[in-house]
């Protein structure tokens, strides 16, 4: 039997495989990140933890939502990356933005995993037919119908 537990605990797996890729492609394929994607790297841990706290404190409807609400705002936030993508010339390149996300504790502790230091619109590497943002808003997509979908069944 499929409960909210194991289904919280699944989504959060596939959160941290999906940021252990994005840390792949980084380091081992030379794809440096811009910062709409560690924004989504961001968005992907919370999503994450917010359904692991869900789960371990018997709230599966409370990780749920606010694992929702995180997937809603990587939706947006991967629209924004796509939308860039397919208006050249439209950038989000050397911005203020960057340079917030870069002094972020978290950025400054771990450069590895939230050093923001790439090119939005060079994004244009694709895996079997899509570029790395659209597969991310598929994901994105996938993570929001299941959060809502735990939140509007029924009770187990």
């Amino acid at each position: 039997m499929t409960t909210s537990r194991n289904v919280l605990y699944a989504i959060a797996a596939a959160c941290f495989a999906l940021v252990g890729a994005a840390l792949y492609l980084q380091h081992a394929q030379n794809m440096m990140p811009c910062p709409l994607c560690v924004i989504q790297r961001y968005l992907y841990l919370t999503i994450a933890l917010c359904c692991l706290l869900g789960a371990a404190m018997g709230q599966p409807k409370v990780g749920a939502g606010l694992g929702l609400l995180g997937a809603l705002g990587g939706l947006g936030v991967v629209g924004k990356h796509l939308y860039v993508l397919a208006h050249p010339g439209f950038s989000c390149g050397i911005d203020p933005m960057e340079t917030m996300l870069n002094k972020i504790p978290t950025a400054t502790a771990m450069p590895w995993m939230f050093h923001a230091d790439g090119l939005c619109e060079d994004a244009r590497d694709t895996l079997f037919g899509l570029s790395i943002p659209a597969w991310s808003a598929v994901w994105f997509a996938i993570l929001a119908v299941s959060l809502a979908w735990l939140l509007v069944r029924g009770k187990r």
